[in-house]
């Protein structure tokens, strides 16, 4: 019986030490323990060669692009602007064309009101300016301008062409951008687009 009570009382001392770490400021027999493990961790955060910590390090490494990782990427865009810019450019090539005939048209119908009223068309002196501001002969007293708003550019920032008599219409006016070209002539995109091809 007495043997029994000393196992117990040892195993009582045993969990108390160990249950209790650290008690009224004593270090205990599981103290070094926690101390070992402590300094293992410091180790481990301590900068490595005058660098950052070495967790640091490696989270670096794994954030960081590889040369292979960006020239995929670098691929992947020109394969993309490849596709979508020659759309891109050849919508904005369209509105463009479709802006110059909605252009040429308008000084088409704001000429003809200048002809109601002034029994004649601007001379090519006179050019299309004199649809804004009144003309300096005679008649002008029969001018009822501005026959528009604003005389603008053509989309392609060129000024619109004005010839009376015109070539194409010797009776009456020509009427033009230069488009894309910005001279006389050209083919496709560059063509001129003009009254005549409205059929008039």
């Amino acid at each position: 019986m007495k043997t029994l009570e000393k196992i117990k009382m040892k195993t009582r001392t045993e969990l108390r030490t160990y249950k209790m770490p650290q008690m009224a400021g004593r270090v205990t027999p599981c103290a070094p323990r926690l101390i070992g493990l402590t300094a293992r961790a410091e180790r481990r955060a301590l900068p490595a060669a005058g660098g950052a910590p070495i967790v640091l390090q490696r989270l670096k490494r794994k954030g960081a692009f590889t040369l292979v990782e960006l020239m995929i990427v670098v691929v992947i865009i020109g394969i993309l602007a490849a596709t979508i810019l020659p759309s891109v450019i050849g919508h904005k090539a369209e509105a463009q064309i479709g802006a110059a005939k909605a252009d040429v048209s308008e000084l088409e119908s704001a000429i003809e009101r200048f002809y109601v009223n002034m029994d004649r068309y601007p001379t090519t002196e006179e050019g299309l300016k004199v649809l804004v501001d009144p003309p300096t002969t005679e008649d002008a007293k029969n001018w009822r301008g501005p026959y528009i708003k604003i005389l603008r550019n053509d989309p392609w920032g060129n000024p619109i062409q004005y010839r009376c008599p015109g070539t194409h219409h010797p009776t009456s006016f020509d009427v033009w951008s230069r488009a894309a070209g910005g001279q006389d002539g050209g083919e496709g995109d560059a063509a001129d687009i003009g009254n005549w091809e409205n059929g008039k």
